[in-house]
């Protein structure tokens, strides 16, 4: 006797059936953009591996509008994915200090200071 395995009917947008699953998945879902963020990077190394006329030509690229909407949600993107990971990271790697765990908000902070304190440092490095 041959049975069939009991398949359940899934649709598309099940993830859209409960506010979690959206919200994971609209997390998920900035990967993409901060994946070809890391392209368009990657792109601009390998045109200044070219020489000066390559690398000008892809900053003139750059300032086009529809690249400058693409940082800007590339920015916004990553600041979401940011700050989800952040929120998530005392539930990821939860820290103990002798007896007592770490509150949650103190890793959260820490998050956030260590994200700042880096970015002027690399913002004074630039000479911004």
């Amino acid at each position: 006797m041959n049975r069939r395995p009991y398949v359940r009917k899934m649709s598309t947008f099940w993830w859209l059936g409960q506010g979690r699953y959206t919200f994971y998945m609209i997390r998920e879902l900035t990967c993409l953009f901060i994946g070809a963020y890391v392209v368009v990077v990657l792109v601009g190394l390998f045109r200044l591996s070219q020489g000066v006329a390559a690398y000008e030509q892809f900053l003139s690229m750059l300032q086009g509008p529809l690249a400058i909407t693409f940082h800007l949600l590339a920015l916004l993107f990553t600041l979401f994915h940011m700050a989800t990971w952040f929120d998530l990271a005392p539930r990821a790697m939860p820290v103990q200090l002798g007896e007592k765990p770490v509150s949650a908000t103190v890793i959260i902070i820490a998050h956030y200071v260590v994200w700042i304190v880096v970015s002027a440092v690399i913002l004074f490095a630039a000479g911004v």
